[in-house]
């Protein structure tokens, strides 16, 4: 007999509610809902849209339950960002977005009071000013943060408003930049250090725990039984890495949706000063597993290049954008995708253009010769990340398992697959919310170990594997002398 669980997954643009049903050997997804999940910007200020996301999380609670009576909920969304709750329990304000300017600064400030590399070695997790640390620096100096306030991350932010739970999700807490990467815990002398009261950081429970049921309210207005919300990985990505259907044990996963997360699963962090210098990451999944990775900008660069377009009224869909720069033979200059002009909305061509003349690359003139610069620049910081991990951790992986909206895009996966010379298993691209699910259905009994839920994911998706090909060694060298400009 079937079993069902509710996935709730929020990316950069929207939302999605999926309903996932176990038959014993693979799950099967459906979505019930989808809405839009954009920043809202207020007096020149970036924030989540949380009120209107509580109303479309409801929605899709109760169209889940018109089609399969579901035993359990899950909320995933990308790291870093948080609310905080008044001593009665009430949101102070909408969430700031990670894409908001207040946080500018803030890295170097923190060097006034700790080293760059004494940083990584407490917490083992790259220096980015997105970072909840020095949001809630930010956050402090302007807004001085009380001591009987409560921070919440956003996936047990929403966790609470169904729940009235108080916990942080392990995954999630690895994204803060504020866990000892040696004792798991809340690292409490360096948050003391930063000014930020340690009383607003709730206690820390592993996925697959237990969140509580739905408040009675909720149950009430929503015609629903008590259902049970886990804490799935509360970060999509490890959500995402959990799902990845991977037979070998050493193998590079790649995340790939506006983001782009590259890295390994280690049996321990990794907190070397080459792998603090190089911007590395020691993030937490399943089980406390360590994944070892590189935050790279992903397809961001494409979806706000053709948001640019729309806006001067000429309107590409995704497919047409991939044949016209699979129409390109090569491109005849490079970006670095993380460069930080490319970080912030706005017009992504124009910048593209001006980061050309300003390396004394040919400027790039037609939309198609722009999309091709993109997908081989990506294509090329994962070569450099792949390097990057091999020599912090000495291991030599034989195989790239790209999950994600990425895995649609066929020439982004053959171009990783021959610049990394390395297979490309692509797929599959629901990776997050097979993850978010699993995890569900481990926690409800309906599937036994993480060895089984991997089998289920393997034989619920086809994955596409891509073989390199050969390429010019000079292109590479061409990359490197723009990357180091």
């Amino acid at each position: 007999m079937s079993r069902y669980v509710l996935a709730l997954d929020f990316g950069a643009s929207s939302g999605r509610a999926m309903l996932s049903e176990f038959d014993g050997t693979k799950i099967s997804l459906q979505e019930v809902h989808r809405f839009e999940n954009e920043p809202i910007k207020k007096q020149g200020k970036l924030y989540w849209n949380f009120p209107q996301l509580m109303h479309e999380l409801e929605e899709g609670l109760h169209a889940a339950y018109q089609v399969a009576p579901y035993e359990s909920i899950g909320i995933d969304t990308w790291g870093v960002d948080y609310g905080i709750l008044d001593k009665q329990g009430a949101l102070l304000e909408n969430p700031r977005h990670y894409r908001d300017t207040r946080t500018i600064g803030y890295l170097k400030k923190t060097t006034e009071i700790l080293s760059p590399e004494a940083l990584y070695a407490r917490t083992g997790t790259q220096a980015m000013e997105i970072n909840t640390l020095f949001q809630l620096m930010s956050q402090n100096e302007t807004d001085t943060i009380s001591r009987e306030t409560t921070m919440l991350l956003m996936p047990d932010l929403f966790a609470y408003f169904l729940t009235g739970t108080v916990s942080i999700e392990r995954s999630i807490a690895s994204t803060t930049q504020m866990l000892s990467a040696v004792s798991g815990k809340w690292d409490t002398q360096l948050l003391k250090k930063m000014g930020i009261p340690t009383e607003i950081l709730p206690p820390i429970i592993e996925s697959s725990d237990s969140k509580g049921t739905l408040l009675p309210q909720i149950q009430q207005r929503l015609h629903l039984p008590p259902i049970a919300v886990t804490a799935v990985c509360g970060h999509d990505t490890q959500c995402a890495v959990f799902a990845t259907p991977a037979k070998t044990d050493k193998y590079i996963f790649l995340s790939c949706g506006t983001w782009s997360l590259f890295g390994a699963e280690c049996s321990k962090p990794v907190l070397s000063p080459q792998a603090a210098r190089l911007g590395l990451s020691n993030e937490v999944g399943y089980g406390k597993n360590i994944t070892f990775l590189k935050n790279i900008i992903g397809l961001w660069l494409i979806q706000e290049s053709r948001r640019e377009y729309a806006r001067q009224g000429i309107y590409y869909t995704f497919s047409e954008i991939e044949s016209m720069a699979k129409a390109v033979p090569y491109s005849k200059c490079y970006i670095d995708p993380d460069n930080p002009i490319f970080t912030t909305p706005g017009n992504i061509p124009q910048r593209i253009q001006a980061y050309c003349a300003q390396t004394n690359q040919p400027v790039l003139q037609t939309p198609s010769e722009i999309f091709r610069c993109i997908y081989e620049s990506l294509a090329w910081k994962y070569r450099t990340a792949l390097e990057e991990l091999e020599t912090c951790t000495g291991e030599t992986y034989p195989i790239i398992h790209l999950v994600g909206g990425g895995a649609r895009d066929t020439l982004l996966c053959q171009l990783t697959a021959t610049f990394c010379q390395r297979p490309v298993a692509a797929g599959p691209v629901e990776a997050t919310v097979y993850g978010n699910a699993a995890i569900q259905f481990l926690s409800i009994g309906a599937i036994d170990s993480p060895a089984q839920a991997k089998k289920c994911i393997i034989n619920s998706e086809k994955i596409q594997t891509y073989q390199p090909q050969s390429f010019p060694d000079d292109a590479y060298h061409a990359f490197l002398h723009v990357l180091h400009h």
